[in-house]
């Protein structure tokens, strides 16, 4: 990407963006001055009145001094608001507070319900704001190209057009709350492994029509108070030094009025280089060259003072800066009503919802009937049980969640014994790692549904054990789990066992689950992972049910899904590969720091459509206990700007349930593109038998590719083909082509 000159122009530009800012209006025919306006006059009539300490004082933090992850103090003789922030990717990162563990980002992506997002953004607004918090450290939406990535639970899966819209969903509902929501890592932030040193290596038609497109989706269209950028360098620049990406892209042509929040530690090396290229905020700063106990410097305190007074910085970058934070809290409504610290969350409340978007989110991955039987051995029928073994995943006590800053503590203890790495994952860690298990049994979820029944717990520990005690069970439910975390990437896919993974699980679980599908026939596997696994013994078992980290209320959620109380329509935003050496990196390098992008535009489900090779579970799959007829697909030019994908779908089956209409497109040859991406999708719920005729929008933007030669999404005239169906390897879609 070409990097416009900064320094030169800058001071000018930004003059000039300030007086056009205090401008307008005023004329007695145009009506109150919107909500929008009002933000910016008041801003900038109280950015007059700041000294230039204030003014520093406003875009750094004071350490880790405050419970939480940041901190900024406000400025009473002005009315500006202290500014507490706490990590808040599924929920709230704060001991003791009785925030709601939410299911994983990842769990929300795949339930592929915008509605449902907006949820999960209020609820996580509604308990910041009740614990005092004005900005909440979420939502995460770097693309999954590399599924072993530690992080990917925190994520929004492989495909911008999901991510970008699930996360402006999501900010929406957050900032509807009147706090600010902070979107990350901007950019290409992919993988963990040499994380503040890693050099993302990327073209620009790779970089637009991917990642850069989930971002511009969910900034456009929820305008975040924080867009946060990342450790990682981008084509040899660090992302929060990047001028061409901050103040270029980002808020040039993007327009993007907010603040530029640059990541946690190590995420800025130069204050005048950051400064100029757009980085409007430090966190946690501090007064000095240090961070508490860690030797980490930092950049936006008192060297900013002295590069300004230098004119290193132009005075008129660092009123940008604060304006760009005043306008943000007049707009979200902090100045004035900022949140209060003492207040509780409901507890309930929030409980009741994250067992919902549990359940929404599970994703039924197979279903087929055993040897020995006619139907899928799922939805599990109650009455027809007389006995169940329920075998690992510590499914007796809880559930388990991610690490790092997405996790949320849990309230009432960690009933499994913390895992703990040897040696520690980071030299410099800023979070301690530890798999923490919510206090939401499986079993005993299970056991309030089957009160006549024997239910049978074994730990997994011994396969021969558990094969035994599955061999005289009617069914044999197998809980699998795969700890991921911030600060380091898997080693491989497969589901941890001695030896095979750093968090020491006490036993091989792909040899456990092997074992009991070969001595019961009626065996379901249930995983709780944060991304992708391989599966080696999936032809031995009948029924794999994905279920993420399912949150506070997993246990429940799980037993819904089993039993048929809910009907499973969760849709995979990640493909499964069947094996590590079909993706387009084999393993992730610990030494080289240059991570290339070498499969371009063709990541995620383009890369297996693109080389032909067939995935273990392709993206958008999920099954339902009930099944959908699609038929009478019409294409037609809705307008200017947009095609509108007419097709009629009907509930075949006798279960009330919900399908996930995806619409994918192939553009002319001429666009050098995948064979197909992801442009719109609809969730529809049908009663048995019902049907409903669907009008699915297509934005035009979605059908271009991106031009290098004029910088520009270019929509080439020719042939598209748009086809609806249930995945994007779904056989039985339907296609249709269309000339633009």
């Amino acid at each position: 990407m070409p990097r416009p000159p900064l320094r030169a122009c800058v001071a000018s530009l930004l003059l000039l963006c300030l007086a056009l800012a205090t401008c307008g209006g005023g004329g007695d025919d145009e009506g109150p001055p919107s909500a929008e306006e009002q933000a910016e006059r008041r801003a900038s009539a109280l950015l007059t009145r700041m000294t230039l300490d204030e003014k520093i004082q406003l875009v750094h933090g004071v350490g880790f001094r405050e419970p939480g992850a940041g901190f900024i103090d406000g400025i009473p003789r002005l009315g500006v608001p202290d500014l507490a922030m706490v990590d808040s990717a599924s929920g709230i990162n704060l001991p003791d507070s009785g925030s709601t563990a939410l299911p994983a980002p990842l769990a929300l992506a795949a339930s592929w319900d915008p509605l449902l997002a907006t949820r999960y953004g209020q609820l996580i607004g509604q308990e910041l704001r009740a614990l005092g918090f004005a900005v909440g450290l979420g939502a995460g939406i770097n693309l999954t190209r590399e599924p072993r990535n530690g992080r990917t639970f925190e994520y929004m899966g492989e495909d911008p057009v999901l991510a970008g819209l699930m996360a402006a969903h999501r900010t929406e509902g957050t900032q509807g709350e009147q706090v600010i929501a902070t979107v990350k890592h901007f950019a290409l932030n992919q993988q963990e492994t040499r994380r503040y040193e890693s050099n993302s290596v990327v073209d620009e038609r790779t970089m637009r029509e991917l990642e850069l497109l989930a971002f511009e989706l969910a900034i456009k269209r929820s305008r975040p108070g924080n867009v946060m950028c990342g450790y990682n360098r981008i084509n040899g620049l660090k992302a929060c030094e990047h001028g061409g990406l901050l103040n270029g892209v980002l808020k040039q042509e993007w327009g993007y009025r907010g603040v530029v929040q640059a990541d946690w530690i190590y995420g800025i090396t130069d204050t005048v280089r950051a400064a100029l290229a757009g980085t409007d905020e430090e966190q946690p700063g501090s007064e000095d060259d240090s961070i508490g106990t860690l030797d980490v410097p930092t950049f936006f305190n008192q060297k900013l003072k002295a590069a300004v007074q230098a004119g290193q910085v132009p005075l008129a970058r660092l009123d940008d800066m604060v304006l760009r934070k005043l306008r943000t809290l007049y707009r979200i409504g902090l100045m004035d009503d900022p949140p209060r610290r003492g207040g509780s969350v409901d507890r309930a409340a929030g409980e009741a919802l994250a067992e919902h978007i549990a359940a929404q989110g599970m994703v039924l991955l197979k279903n087929s009937p055993p040897a020995d039987a006619s139907r899928p051995v799922l939805p599990l029928q109650a009455d027809a049980l007389q006995s169940v073994v329920v075998i690992g995943g510590h499914a007796d006590v809880g559930v388990i969640s991610g690490g790092g800053s997405a996790k949320v503590p849990a309230h009432d203890g960690n009933p499994v014994s913390c895992l703990q790495p040897d040696p520690p994952v980071d030299p410099r860690p800023v979070t301690r790692p530890c798999a923490i298990y919510y206090r939401s049994s499986p079993l005993e979820a299970i056991r309030a549904r089957l009160p006549q029944a024997g239910v049978q717990y074994v730990d997994g520990s011994d396969a021969a054990a558990a094969a035994a005690a599955a061999s005289s069970a009617d069914v044999a439910l197998v809980f699998a789990t795969q700890w991921t975390t911030e600060q380091r990437d898997l080693p491989s896919l497969a589901l941890p066992g001695p030896g095979s993974d750093p968090w020491n699980y006490s036993h091989d679980q792909e040899a456990l689950i092997t074992a009991v599908a070969a001595a019961n026939p009626h065996t379901v596997v249930v995983l709780q992972t944060g991304t992708a696994v391989t599966m080696p013994w999936l032809d031995a078992v009948p029924a794999v049910l994905q279920a993420w980290y399912p949150g506070i209320r997993g246990g429940p959620a799980m037993a819904q899904v089993l039993f048929g109380e809910v009907n499973p329509s969760g849709r995979l935003p990640m493909s499964f590969p069947r094996r590590e050496g079909d993706l387009p990196q084999p393993a992730i390098s610990t030494t080289d720091l240059d991570v290339v992008y070498h499969e371009g535009v063709a990541m995620g489900y383009r890369w297996f459509d693109a080389r032909g090779i067939e995935p273990l579970f392709a993206f958008g799959h999920g099954l339902s206990y009930t099944t959908f007829a699609y038929s009478m697909l019409e294409l037609s030019k809705a307008g200017p700007d947009t095609v509108a994908v007419h097709l009629r779908v009907q509930n075949t089956g006798s279960r009330a349930g919900a399908e996930v209409v995806q619409v994918y497109a192939s553009l002319p040859a001429a666009a050098g593109d995948a064979p197909q991406r992801l442009v719109a999708w609809r969730k529809v719920w049908l009663a048995p038998g019902e049907a409903r005729e669907l009008t699915v929008t297509v934005e035009r933007d979605r059908l271009a590719a991106w031009d290098t030669q004029l910088h520009q999404r270019r929509l080439l005239p020719g042939r598209y083909r748009l086809k609806a169906g249930r995945s994007s390897r779904d056989p039985d879609a339907l296609q249709a082509e269309l000339d633009l």
